[in-house]
């Protein structure tokens, strides 16, 4: 009942899409930021310790695996969370090559979890705007290296800086960011947004009903 009515909500939300000019900043996509941003990314998740998921904050154990760890998966799940948003997370996977999983996760099982996948950047700024909640996703061509994910902030960008830059998005990595480009986010995978590997997925928040 509960995956049904989230099936519901989402296509109400696209349908009325004709409705919603592609510059307009919907209520409910205020509303969703109001509690991603009190989650204070820029404060929290910090790369190179391991951290309590949820929180995003150190819990003194130590970090398996070599390289910098960084927190990307686990803060878009916490944001999620939060949303009412079930996306693949502890204890389900573990957060080493979290983000991987995610890709692959929201590709299959996601479907069956509300989720939908998105045309293009352009798609995923205009739904960001209309309320739901958005990632950008990319899977790295090494299974043993971590791959990325980020949430897609509303805004007002022009067709030519979303096809030039991504749109603005909210992530923790090697430097958390409230708000950047999804070029600069995804930097440290240059092959993600020049190879055209970033996909984007929807899903309605629990706050929409």
């Amino acid at each position: 009942m509960k995956r049904a009515m989230l099936c519901l909500t989402f296509s109400l939300l696209i349908a009325s899409s004709s409705q919603v000019r592609a510059d307009d900043i919907a209520p409910q996509a205020r509303q969703n930021f109001a509690s991603i941003d009190a989650l204070d990314v820029e404060h929290h998740w910090p790369a190179g310790v391991h951290v309590h998921w949820e929180l995003g904050e150190p819990d003194g154990k130590p970090e398996s695996g070599i390289g910098k760890h960084t927190h990307c998966s686990a803060f878009v799940a916490a944001a999620a969370k939060r949303l009412g948003i079930y996306i693949l997370r502890p204890p389900e996977h573990k957060q080493i090559l979290l983000a991987n999983a995610q890709f692959d996760w929201l590709a299959g099982e996601g479907a069956s979890h509300g989720w939908r996948p998105l045309r293009d950047a352009a798609e995923a700024q205009a739904q960001a705007n209309r309320g739901l909640f958005v990632v950008a996703a990319y899977k790295n061509r090494r299974d043993d290296k971590p791959g990325h994910i980020a949430i897609v902030r509303p805004g007002m960008k022009s067709p030519a800086a979303l096809a030039s830059e991504g749109p603005d998005i909210t992530q923790a990595g090697g430097r958390n960011y409230r708000s950047t480009t999804l070029v600069h986010g995804f930097a440290g995978h240059p092959a993600a947004w020049r190879d055209h590997e970033v996909r984007f997925y929807a899903h309605a928040p629990e706050l929409a009903r």
